[in-house]
């Protein structure tokens, strides 16, 4: 009997054994690629390192197709040859230093860009990877793998951000997921307490913040541009969007605890539909050239998604607008973001708790790192309930929608109302 214990003990333990190494023969993979990354970031900043990657660099046009056969192999024996090697080296020094047979995989795994790269500069075949694939984008950038639109942005958006190869959790932790640097953002509600913080904060990112406002004699300290735009007249904002790269559809009213006829229409038409309407027109804005991977929506819905405002009606509204964006992001041509916000403290809500300055830095924080979800409140519950709720709604969405291709705008009259 003691000998059979001796023996399951025996099997057990290899079992174990075994299942770590599969793990880490796995996780090796994940590792590997974040080796790659590291020594993406410092080709960008070592000189040496810097000489050799801007081969990669110079390799292709904005379709993604080679300059020139003769760049294009120049760039592998340069670039990603040595990166290859790199990755192999220290996952050796790793596997070796550890003693765990596991991390050889990473080894193995990293051997075969190596003989691609090699392979391709010596023009033995000319099929390039994944995300250098030439052609039109029409895909827009992936949330847990990095595609060809997000990997374009790399190229061609900003060269000192998306390092990442394959899993963009190294940019997101460095919040270099998403550049704001140079970008045309107009931000609507200008006028308004979180319109103002958020005009300041996009400037200090390097953005170029245009104030879209209902107020045509406001006067926002630090905003590139002011424009002019009235309810139910959106589709007069159709040209100025072809100049935009993100969206911020951030206006609203809170009607507190009316009932009126006037009060229900004035709630839907501001916090949904006008909203509804200028991202769609927005929408139309985005080519398959650069828009999928350049442009983008985010628009405040609010924590009233999910939780109690005090407000029926302004609750309502919001999550009308919420499950109108859900719908759309089924099929969107660019990334659509969901501003999930707490209660902040402005001229609409006066008892709000948070300073609209430090809710501006927190959605450009978390934007920066990709979440597509931008949840920025003091009530623990949002971040719990608001992602079943929105994974909930995405599998129902994903059974049973189907794709529009092309969509109809209904325009009505004219209706003002004030800035948030």
């Amino acid at each position: 009997m003691a000998d059979l214990f001796s023996g399951l003990r025996s099997l057990t333990a290899h079992s174990v054994e075994h299942s770590d190494q599969i793990a880490w023969a796995v996780g090796s993979i994940f590792l590997v690629e974040m080796v790659r990354d590291f020594y993406h970031l410092l080709s960008h900043h070592l000189p040496l390192l810097q000489k050799l990657h801007s081969w990669h660099h110079r390799a292709y046009k904005k379709d993604f197709t080679p300059v020139s056969a003769d760049v294009y192999r120049q760039a592998q024996l340069y670039n990603d040859a040595p990166e290859a090697v790199f990755m192999m080296v220290v996952m050796a020094i790793a596997a070796t230093l550890t003693q765990t047979p596991g991390l050889w995989v990473g080894v193995l795994y990293a051997a075969g860009f190596l003989l691609a790269a090699v392979g391709r500069s010596r023009g033995l075949f000319t099929a390039t990877d994944l995300t250098h694939e030439p052609g039109p984008l029409t895909d827009t950038p992936g949330r847990w793998r990095v595609n060809r639109t997000g990997h374009w942005r790399h190229h061609f958006d900003n060269t000192n951000a998306y390092y990442a190869g394959l899993f963009p959790i190294s940019d997101q932790l460095m919040g270099t997921a998403l550049s704001l640097k140079g970008k045309t953002v107009a931000v609507t509600g200008a006028s308004g307490t979180l319109g103002r913080a958020l005009i300041a904060e996009l400037g200090k990112q390097g953005a170029k913040p245009i104030a879209l406002t209902t107020s045509p004699d406001a006067n926002i300290p630090g905003a590139t541009k002011l424009i002019s735009w009235q309810a139910r007249q959106e589709s007069e904002l159709r040209d100025a969007f072809q100049k935009i790269d993100i969206l911020l559809i951030n206006h609203g009213v809170n009607v507190m605890g009316e009932t009126s006829p006037t009060a229900i229409q004035k709630s839907l038409e501001v916090n949904a539909l006008s909203a509804w309407r200028m991202m769609e027109i927005f929408l139309e804005s985005v080519d398959n050239r650069t828009g999928r991977a350049t442009k983008e929506v985010w628009v405040n819905t609010s924590e009233a998604e999910v939780n109690p405002a005090f407000s029926p009606l302004y609750e309502i509204s919001k999550r009308l607008i919420g499950d109108l964006i859900n719908i759309r992001r089924t099929d969107a041509p660019c990334v659509i973001r969901k501003l999930v916000l707490g209660p902040f403290k402005s001229e609409l809500n006066p008892v709000g708790v948070m300073s609209a300055n430090v809710v501006a830095k927190g959605i450009l924080f978390l934007a920066r790192r990709d979440f597509r979800n931008i949840i920025v409140t003091i009530n623990p519950l949002t971040y719990v309930l608001f992602p079943i709720k929105e994974t909930a709604q995405a599998v129902y969405f994903k059974f049973f929608l189907k794709s529009a291709k092309k969509r109809n705008f209904v325009e009505t009259q004219t209706e003002s109302w004030q800035d948030v």
